[in-house]
């Protein structure tokens, strides 16, 4: 069995704005860190009157991708600055790419035009939140590597 650690965790986007942006280990990641998810679910299950159940393969490659970063982390105010400028007109929307790696495993996660879900929620409380920005992603490829 190998070994896990966050530090092996790296991860960039790269769009108008901004090229190759670190968002992985170093950056300033909050103790949830990153998520990689698919939009929906990849089976249909339709079951008929007669109780007989039908599969559907769901051809969507669709993703989300969450980075959770401390409060006071610089990389919230350049994703804010991508997301003005991403949010001031259609031209620059969805085109992000996002790789997310870790070396130590071999995984692998590429986002293809990507863009942001929304302007994050920003708490201000008693330790100092997390700032949360999720990217919905057309297309989100994944390879985990051996174990």
């Amino acid at each position: 069995m190998r070994a896990y650690s966050f530090l092996d965790t790296q991860a960039s986007i790269s769009g108008p704005g901004a090229v190759n942006l670190q968002l992985g280990a170093g950056s300033g990641n909050s103790e949830e860190g990153v998520t990689v998810a698919p939009a929906e679910d990849k089976n249909v299950m339709t079951t008929g009157a007669d109780g007989q159940a039908m599969h559907t393969l769901v051809a969507a490659t669709t993703g989300l991708l969450t980075f959770r970063f401390l409060k006071t982390s610089p990389i919230n105010a350049k994703l804010q600055a991508m997301y003005d400028l991403q949010s001031s007109s259609s031209r620059f929307w969805g085109q992000n790419v996002i790789v997310v790696t870790n070396t130590g495993l071999g995984d692998y996660h590429s986002g293809q035009a990507c863009a942001f879900k929304k302007k994050p929620e920003i708490v201000y409380d008693k330790a100092g939140a997390m700032i949360e920005w999720q990217f919905d992603v057309q297309s989100l490829v994944s390879v985990l590597g051996a174990s």
